[in-house]
């Protein structure tokens, strides 16, 4: 197991280091001057030459990636000049020194994901701390709907194989799984946020917090949760019924499931204690990937109810030419996916003896 582990890790660190090379170099053969998106409308030759020596951008495209792999390593290297970019300073690094070599520190830091060109020079890191937990919320209580619903949906459908009931289910899944978020979402918004108000009292926008009319108190708003995570879990839930009814009919089929119908067991006793643990692999597989993918995949869904989440943060970005935002977020959401990943094939040899671990 501690083998399998540590292997899916070295995995994990290989893919996150390729994640890294794309990211940058995606980003910084774009049309366009960092540091004049930066200035926005100012023109100032003076503060545009500062502004590239400040962040690195006057140096070679190599020696910028070689900088940013600086700032997202644990590890680092820093220059005691205060004229270089590398400068250990409070304000970016928290860092412990470990080692000094001539005029450059070797420091154990937390990854630096630099500053937001539009955010009055707020870091990055502050932005996702910021946003991330919304998005987190909603993707959690979404996946929660779609496994709850999902498994009991599909286990009645696989107990009620084609009856009308199994039919029903069928052309509900597949209109679920067919139909773009963007859409749900303004029309969950307009039906139940706009023309049913006056009997949901649920809001077309908003966010899980909310300031008073007096700008004084943050409240939690846990109403204006329920909209878009059923949008966002709509999709899952649909993938979810299909995969946990198709799974459970085949491991019915299966010998020792046989040898348990002949010792008297009843259908409830048999799919509890035999044939749903068994069945539960390829919704968890299913379920890793939409998990990850929400984190990201949400940009629709949060931009349609305003939902301060990193998706809608994204959009802001894109819109704002904020690459360090963008490539921070995009960054962060990779790395969960590859956590994600890993925790789901250890969970396999739990589900499923069967399963080894190589």
């Amino acid at each position: 197991m501690i083998r399998f582990f540590f292997s899916k890790l070295a995995y994990g660190g290989i893919t996150l280091f390729g994640v890294i090379t794309v990211i940058f170099f995606l980003f910084n053969v774009l049309p366009g001057d960092p540091a004049r998106m930066l200035m926005g409308q100012r023109e100032d030759s003076e503060q545009l030459k500062n502004i590239r020596k400040k962040y690195g951008f006057d140096q070679p495209l190599t020696t910028q990636y070689l900088y940013y792999l600086n700032d997202l390593s644990p590890v680092s290297f820093h220059s005691t000049n205060k004229e270089d970019y590398t400068f250990l300073t409070s304000e970016k690094y928290i860092a412990t020194k470990i080692l000094s070599v001539g005029a450059t520190e070797v420091v154990v830091k937390y990854p630096y994901l630099r500053e937001s060109f539009q955010k009055n020079g707020k870091s990055v890191l502050e932005v996702i701390k910021e946003t991330l937990p919304n998005t987190a919320v909603l993707a959690i209580v979404s996946i929660i709907i779609a496994l709850v619903f999902g498994i009991v949906l599909g286990i009645f459908s696989a107990l009620y194989k084609d009856t009308f009931f199994d039919r029903i289910i069928a052309v509900i899944s597949t209109l679920g799984m067919s139909i773009p978020s963007f859409f749900s979402a303004i029309l969950m918004a307009w039906v139940f946020g706009f023309l049913l108000h006056e009997y949901t009292n649920l809001e077309m926008t908003g966010s899980l917090y909310e300031i008073d009319d007096f700008g004084e108190e943050i409240k939690i708003q846990w109403k204006n949760l329920l909209l878009p995570a059923i949008v966002l879990g709509i999709r899952p839930l649909a993938v979810v019924v299909q995969l946990m009814r198709n799974s459970l009919l085949e491991t019915l089929n299966q010998d020792y499931i046989r040898t348990a119908k002949s010792k008297g067991l009843n259908k409830y006793q048999i799919i509890k204690n035999h044939a749903l643990k068994n069945s539960l692999n390829p919704v968890i597989t299913a379920i890793s990937g939409w998990f990850a993918s929400m984190l990201a995949g949400a940009v629709f869904v949060e931009y349609i109810f305003n939902w301060n989440g990193l998706g809608k943060e994204i959009v802001s970005a894109l819109n704002t030419l904020d690459l360090p935002v963008i490539m921070g977020s995009v960054l962060v959401v990779a790395t969960l996916f590859i956590i994600i990943n890993i925790l789901v094939d250890v969970m396999y040899s739990w589900l499923d003896p069967r399963v080894k671990l190589n």
